[in-house]
């Protein structure tokens, strides 16, 4: 059952796709200059209990891997601070801040077909999600389960803020080895971590701006 759930890692939002090796991330997927701080592993040890708050923190049980950190950067753009601005091209969000600088994410983004653009804003939050796979996903992949809970290993991860009346979420992920790549069906995807971080930052009604 467990391989199961794991295979459904990448399809909320996602087609299923060929995970690279964790090599291949010693790279930036945009730049192609070398990382520095490329992989991190938090693995808990064996014998350790699980606290009974919040679920992210029992992630720790699982390997992570994540090659993009979130930083700080100036940003000289025309939006207003609290707004969020996705850069499709970059595979980077940013949290425009006061004082001419932006808090910058690592993301995943839509594969070829499957991206867009356009102004949104953040209609509702939520906390480990459940996922319902929308029609247009299950056409494409009827043998997908039409539901599941929310938890680690629940593909949109620990955090989800919903755009509009659309299908489009920024969420987190169990597969952060995808964050810097574009396999998505068009959810914008971060590491648990990040989405977890920028999810204390935004309101409900947060402008976002999508970027081709």
């Amino acid at each position: 059952m467990r391989r199961f759930v794991t295979a459904l890692a990448g399809l909320a939002c996602a087609s299923v796709a060929l995970a690279a090796p964790a090599s291949a991330y010693e790279i930036d997927p945009l730049t192609r200059q070398p990382l520095t701080d490329v992989l991190t592993v938090r693995v808990r040890p064996q014998n350790a209990s699980l606290p009974a708050a919040d679920p992210l923190e029992q992630q720790a049980t699982v390997p992570q891997a994540s090659a993009i950190q979130k930083e700080v950067v100036a940003y000289s753009g025309p939006y207003t601070p609290g707004t969020i601005v996705v850069s499709t091209a970059e595979r980077r969000l940013y949290l425009v801040m006061a004082n001419g600088e932006a808090m910058r994410y690592g993301i995943g983004v839509g594969r070829p077909g499957f991206t867009w653009g356009g102004t949104q804003n953040i209609t509702m939050k939520k906390e480990w999600p459940d996922w319902r796979p929308p029609s247009e996903m299950l056409k494409r992949r009827p043998d997908l389960p039409r539901y599941m809970k929310g938890g680690i290993e629940n593909p949109l991860g620990a955090r989800a803020m919903y755009l509009g009346n659309s299908i489009y979420r920024i969420h987190g992920s169990n597969e952060p080895e995808t964050i810097g790549t574009a396999v998505s069906s068009g959810c914008i995807r971060m590491t648990n971590e990040d989405v977890s971080d920028l999810y204390t930052r935004v309101k409900v009604g947060t402008r976002v701006i999508v970027q081709r």
